[in-house]
């Protein structure tokens, strides 16, 4: 009943501060799978949804002030899909997917959305890991390679020098903790969506693979903010 009133004050036009209050209640509640049932259905993952700007295709990320509430309502996201297997089909059949990579897309050369950029990753590595269906849509109709590798690309602050070459800039400094840990949320998703991607067979796949490795390559001589944080990024 905690949950339900929970959703019920978000479905609402309440406050900002109102609405962070209430996400994070519901994301520590969203840790335990014995009250999950109020929140794995498709009103309540559509309210969700709505508060972490994926129903809209268009709007642009432009006010700053709604960013906690969008982050936060991605880490409930995160939570509930984990810990729900009737949440996970609900992802399928509300084209989660599909909005994660759009969200992904709109955080591409924007300021302070690291943590909305992040959050959104983990999700689709958990989709990606948890739903073959999602998995398959990831790559074959979602362009998910292109999207994930441009995300890489991005935390990385990727330049280069020739097609397939990446600048080599050794005096460059460590990655903030931010950027390595979208780094690793990315890395951890195309790992899952290139899984059966041993046979490539379009040119344009071909060119897809050959970028990405040299993104990853330069990832092996990037160094995070400490020493653990960049053994977990190699």
């Amino acid at each position: 009943k905690l949950c339900e009133g929970i959703l019920n004050i978000l479905e609402k036009d309440t406050k900002t501060s109102c609405q962070v209050a209430c996400l994070e209640a519901l994301r520590i509640l969203s840790r335990d799978k014995k009250v999950l049932v109020p929140v794995t259905t498709k009103r309540s993952m559509q309210i969700l949804m709505k508060l972490a700007k994926l129903d809209t295709v268009e709007d642009p990320l432009e006010r700053v002030s709604e960013f906690p509430v969008i982050v936060e309502a991605l880490k409930c996201l995160c939570n509930i899909i984990f810990n729900s297997s009737v949440a996970q089909k609900l992802s399928l059949e509300l084209n989660l997917a599909a909005m994660l990579c759009n969200l992904l897309q709109k955080c591409q050369d924007r300021q302070l959305v690291g943590d909305i950029k992040c959050f959104d990753l983990r999700l689709l590595f958990l989709l990606s890991l948890l739903h073959t269906d999602i998995r398959a849509q990831l790559r074959q109709e979602l362009q998910g390679v292109q999207v994930l590798t441009q995300a890489l690309e991005s935390s990385l602050s990727v330049r280069w020098t020739e097609e397939y070459k990446a600048a080599e800039d050794r005096d460059r400094p460590p990655l903030s903790l931010q950027e390595t840990d979208c780094a690793i949320e990315a890395l951890k998703a195309l790992f899952n969506v290139t899984l059966d991607s041993w046979n490539v067979h379009s040119k344009n796949e071909s060119h897809q693979f050959r970028y990405m490795a040299a993104i990853l390559r330069h990832c092996l001589l990037t160094t995070g903010p400490t020493e653990e944080k960049t053994e977990e990024l190699h």
